[in-house]
This record gives C-alpha cells, sequence and structure tokens, in this order.
C-alpha cells in the first residue's frame, strides 16, 4: 500500500523530498502535484519502473507519449538536440511554466527511449516537483492522472487521489488541491510553434 506523504509547496521537507528521492530511484512510482494536474511519474533511468506506469496505463511502453519532468532549462542537451536560438528563447519565456514542449531528442535518450525522434519537456511551477527532480538527479518521467469521470477529467483532492490509486502506486504525496486543466502542449520540433492541445497558460507568448 502506498505511503501518504504531506509536502508544503512554500517550502518543501528536505527529509520528505529526501525520503521520496529514494523511493524513486528504487524503482518507486509516485503521484505527486505539479502547476497543472496532478502527474504519475518515475526515475527516467529505471526501466521496471516506466513498465509498471505502461502496464498501469494500458500501453506498450515504446507508444507511451510521457513528459520528461525537468526542474529547469539545465539539462536540456542531456536529451535534446541543438535548438537555435528563437526556439530557446521562447521555452526561456514560458519555463517554469504550465506547457510541455515537444522538442527534438537526441542521440543520449535513456535506453527505453531511443527510438524517439522527439521528447515532451516539462519544467512546472511546483516547488515540490522541481525539488523532487533535484534530489533525483534526473527528470522524472510523467504522465497525468485522469479520471473515468464524465464530469470531471482530472481529480483534485489528494485523498481522493490516494484513495483510488494507493494499490497502484508507491507514494502519493499531497501538495495540496491540484487544478484540473492539463498543461498546453506545443511542437517545437520543426522549429515553429504549434499548438497541439490547449490547456493552461497563455497562448500569447509564443
Amino acid at each position: 500500500m502506498a505511503e501518504f506523504i504531506k509536502i508544503f509547496e512554500e517550502n518543501p521537507n528536505p527529509k520528505q523530498v529526501e525520503k521520496v528521492g529514494n523511493i524513486l530511484r528504487k524503482g518507486g512510482l509516485i503521484i505527486y502535484p505539479t502547476d497543472t494536474v496532478y502527474g504519475l511519474g518515475c526515475d527516467i533511468s529505471n526501466s521496471k519502473a516506466l513498465e509498471r506506469i505502461a502496464r498501469i496505463k494500458g500501453i506498450k511502453l515504446a507508444k507511451a507519449n510521457w513528459s520528461f519532468v525537468c526542474a529547469d532549462l539545465s539539462n536540456l542537451s542531456d536529451y535534446v538536440r541543438q535548438l537555435d536560438s528563437a526556439t530557446f528563447k521562447i521555452l526561456k519565456r514560458a519555463l517554469p511554466g504550465p506547457y510541455t514542449f515537444i522538442l527534438p531528442g537526441n542521440n543520449n535518450l535513456p535506453k527505453d527511449f531511443k527510438k524517439r525522434k522527439t521528447v515532451g519537456i516539462r519544467v512546472p511551477d511546483n516547488e515540490i516537483a522541481k525539488s523532487l527532480v533535484k534530489e533525483l538527479g534526473n527528470p522524472i518521467v510523467s504522465t497525468s492522472i485522469r479520471d473515468e469521470d464524465d464530469i470531471l477529467e482530472y481529480t483534485t483532492d489528494p485523498e481522493l487521489i490516494y484513495e483510488k490509486w494507493q494499490n497502484l502506486v508507491d507514494v502519493v504525496i499531497d501538495g495540496g488541491y491540484g487544478g484540473n486543466i492539463a498543461s498546453t502542449v506545443v511542437d517545437l520540433s520543426s522549429g515553429q510553434p504549434e499548438i497541439v492541445r490547449e490547456g493552461k497558460g497563455e497562448l500569447d507568448i509564443f
């Protein structure tokens, strides 16, 4: 059964962050807050954890379009091909923020993502998410937790999330009520911004 851990966004407790980081390193799955909806995530380099998420989502890992959640743009060159200055300016202006940017992947992608031509990069404006990535030392692969409810697409109450997911994951972080609008997805892989999904965030920044 999953642990239910309260972490405050204003000042994430380092001990709790370290505890969750250790669970991620051991292949654990976590549900955690972002600046949009709650996400289901694991260590980008842990194949078994990635397979677990794929099974939960009912898809093949090779076909999964998940985001790489980063703490900032400093590690971008680890996973993304050289960007032109116009593209980098867009990223600098929009991040951290409620956007997922699809960018051209490079040859250094972890083995489970080697065949990808593109990757989705997120830098959420949420201190809990960013502190977890910093503690882990590399990105968290993340997918939003959708609901089967016809009215509410995303569950926002951490206690309800825990009720539903406690037997599927290792940790549910209570970071307060989440949002119910997902990130705006912008494809920058061809150089020209193309809105793939309208979500949270101002679209006129592009």
